[in-house]
């Protein structure tokens, strides 16, 4: 009886460490960050980006691809019923995200996405609860696509175009 016990905890062991997977991927390209536009907002999503990239081992600070980003976020109150009882607020949130290669001057990849979320207002606009409920909703949706960009990232093929390099030269050549 004993063995028999034994012999499926073994198993049941065996079972869960083959199926879990440690392996890390190493991606070759590495980004950096640079400027990122929305004054209190563009700290939380520059924390998120941050984060995420260093979670799946994407971010280098000396990177010759730089990440730009601006996030804006906009709102709008539509009244639902005749009674005007229940308001709500409808949150939009918009990220552009701009991978450029620094040593070539070009665009790599461009990111563009919004996510929006609705929330039920309270009856006054006295209550702290309605902004403190609209700053939440903005650092989700923050997230959702700081999400969305990481991981539409890996299947994006990062390089410049022969005539983007080209025609960056010849900018060059031409302002000197």
């Amino acid at each position: 009886m004993f063995k028999i016990k034994l012999l499926i905890l073994s198993l049941v062991s065996f079972i869960f460490i083959s199926c879990t997977n440690s392996e890390n991927k190493n991606y070759e390209m590495k980004y950096s960050l640079g400027y990122i536009t929305g004054e209190y907002d563009g700290l939380v999503l520059k924390n998120y980006l941050k984060n995420y990239l260093k979670s799946f081992n994407l971010y280098d600070e000396n990177s010759r691809f730089e990440i730009k980003s601006s996030i804006s976020h906009s709102s709008e109150v539509y009244i639902t019923n005749i009674d005007n009882t229940s308001d709500r607020r409808n949150v939009q949130s918009n990220l552009i995200i701009e991978i450029v290669d620094k040593v070539n001057d070009c665009n790599i990849y461009k990111f563009n996405k919004h996510v929006s979320q609705f929330q039920i207002l309270a009856d006054s606009s006295k209550y702290i609860s309605n902004n403190i409920a609209y700053d939440e909703i903005k650092a989700e949706n923050t997230e959702n696509l700081v999400v969305n960009f990481i991981n539409n990232l890996d299947q994006e093929k990062n390089s410049c175009s022969n005539r983007d390099i080209l025609r960056n030269k010849f900018r060059t050549v031409r302002d000197e």
